[in-house]
């Protein structure tokens, strides 16, 4: 089986293994199915979660899209006319308690081809941040030891780079340097070597998706039931709004699909169902809120 087709299998096997725990977490809610095709070549299956007992909006989101690169990816990876093929599992949970931390994760893999159709270049990435309204430091080490462990099966120096590249990535640098949430781990261009590395890299994918659910859903679970009044909700849709910026500002991602032509209603899911922009707003100092902002900076969570 060629590694791109290893690949959509997997992410399709994720994603029900996600949606279904996920289901069940909430109780209430479940996820909706939209199938979509994309003009240019491929596809895709969104699925949204919406107004539920725990999950307020979410979507765990597959496609695997081909064609010709467009001109400003030409220009990004510095190549001539080429094709492309991408696919991937992108996911974005928003909870309704403002103590339950909102989530992001996705793996994916891409090829490049020249106009005669022979690959030149393909890579595996993906990662998983977290990103809370109050802190809990031990559902950070706990987040962060999950993925770590995760990691060190294939080599213990993974988890520490990538942890690094994750608080790098995830920043708003527009807000001084605001990181988005505690982080995780975030990775890109892991080329295969040969198809040995290729399979190895692939199980590495494997692995590390397989670990979302057991790092996120205790978590969940934890913190689900925890009372909350107006001023917590408050708090939340503010934090919220720093969320929305990174992923209209900075988020590779969000966009790679706009300018490829992908289906904004599926890039756009990230997107919470509430926010709000204060204008020079700042939490009360002592306050649980204000000690969010003394852990949105890089940081040891293992």
């Amino acid at each position: 089986m060629e590694a791109k087709e290893q690949f959509l299998d997997f992410v399709k096997s994720l994603q029900n293994e996600i949606c279904a725990a996920l289901e069940a977490a909430d109780g209430k809610a479940r996820f909706v199915e939209d199938k979509w095709q994309r003009p240019e070549g491929g596809g895709g299956i969104s699925r949204v979660i919406a107004d539920g007992n725990v999950f307020e909006k979410g979507g765990v989101n597959i496609s695997a899209v081909h064609g010709a690169l467009p001109a400003p990816m030409q220009q990004s990876f510095g190549v001539p006319e080429s094709d492309f093929f991408a696919c991937g599992i992108s996911l974005v949970i928003h909870p309704v308690n403002p103590f339950v931390p909102t989530v992001h994760a996705n793996w994916r893999y891409f090829e490049l081809y020249n106009k005669q159709g022979q690959k030149l270049d393909s890579w595996y990435g993906g990662g998983s941040d977290l990103t809370p309204y109050y802190i809990f430091e031990e559902d950070g080490k706990h987040f962060h030891t999950t993925l770590k462990n995760a990691m060190d099966v294939f080599d213990k120096g993974y988890y520490p780079k990538f942890k690094v590249q994750c608080d790098t990535y995830f920043v708003n640098t527009h807000r001084n340097n605001e990181t988005r949430g505690i982080g995780g781990v975030f990775y890109d261009y892991l080329r295969p070597k040969d198809e040995v590395h290729g399979q190895e890299l692939f199980t590495f994918q494997e692995a590390v998706g397989k670990s979302f659910l057991p790092a996120y859903l205790p978590i969940v679970e934890c913190r689900k039931d925890i009372p909350y009044t107006e001023r917590e909700t408050n708090w939340q849709e503010i934090r919220r709004g720093r969320y929305v910026e990174f992923n209209l500002i900075h988020d590779r991602g969000t966009l790679f699909g706009l300018k490829t032509n992908g289906r904004t209603e599926s890039i756009l899911m990230s997107l919470p169902p509430r926010a709000q922009w204060k204008y020079d707003y700042h939490p009360e100092p002592g306050s649980k809120e204000a000690e969010l902002l003394e852990y949105l900076k890089p940081r040891d969570w293992v």
